[in-house]
């Protein structure tokens, strides 16, 4: 029994060692310096973030009912959530786009934590799977690195892909230009700078490729959210914050409109 006891005492001992090193480690990631000439959106921009649902609702209230035309040609869409998110946090674009008659899904992995290429690999099973069964490609719409998921997706499977929609989607530039890394690095414990899904981020899927961005995003640089010439074949400005691209009708309204091409 004393054996036992002191085999026990040293386990704990070393799972606390092994938790504590893993945390200083990602410690450390969370305070590496921003790169020599990369800009984050201002703090001005982040701090207007906290009026994001207030802003969403008011804009709703504005429109006293109005929602998305129906589409003649309505299909199967999948939303993809952004860093940190629950699909939940979707549903407001998600029954914009329903009453739009759009079949509506979200990617069914649960909260977004961070990329892995399981995680890629399970997503593309998905969406192959729903191609097939609906008979047609699928619209990929991704918020914030939803998006990033949804044009690596693209290009894995492009033949089950409609087209992609992103929404504040840091695929262009350097991966640092945005004031969610930190955090990224903290909660994933990986370093941005060394993706686990390998990749040029900024290769334009070959389906059509749509880029939302706001210059009101206070997380992800606008530049870096609606890319260059090439990376992707439209960028459409949109007046929201960046926690707005879940919910704000004008990014309802615009997506829709571009389910409608």
């Amino acid at each position: 029994m004393a054996d036992l006891a002191l085999r026990l005492a040293r386990a704990r001992t070393q799972g606390a060692a092994t938790l504590r090193g893993e945390l200083l480690r990602r410690h450390a990631l969370a305070r590496q310096p921003q790169p020599e000439g990369v800009r984050s959106p201002p703090w001005r921009l982040l701090l207007g973030e906290l009026r994001s649902h207030y802003e969403s609702w008011r804009a709703w209230r504005a429109l006293r009912g109005e929602r998305p035309a129906v589409c003649a040609r309505p299909g199967a869409v999948m939303l993809l959530p952004g860093f940190g998110t629950h699909p939940i946090r979707m549903r407001t674009l998600r029954r914009g786009l329903a009453a739009a008659g759009h079949a509506v899904e979200d990617w069914g992995l649960g909260w977004n934590l961070g990329g892995t290429p399981e995680r890629l690999d399970i997503l593309c099973a998905r969406i192959e799977a729903a191609a097939e069964r609906i008979g047609e490609p699928v619209a990929l719409v991704g918020w914030s690195l939803g998006g990033i998921y949804a044009r690596e997706a693209a290009k894995r499977v492009p033949h089950a892909v409609r087209l992609v929609v992103t929404m504040g989607s840091p695929f262009s530039g350097d991966i640092h230009a945005n004031n969610a890394w930190r955090a990224y690095h903290w909660i994933t414990g990986q370093d941005v700078s060394e993706p686990p899904i390998a990749g040029d981020y900024a290769a334009k899927p070959p389906v059509p490729t749509y880029a939302l961005w706001s210059a009101r995003d206070g997380i992800v640089s606008p530049r870096a959210a609606r890319g260059r010439r090439g990376e992707r074949d439209a960028a459409v400005a949109l007046r929201c914050t960046h926690i707005g691209f879940a919910s704000h009708p004008a990014v309802v309204f615009e997506v829709a409109r571009l389910l409608e091409r």
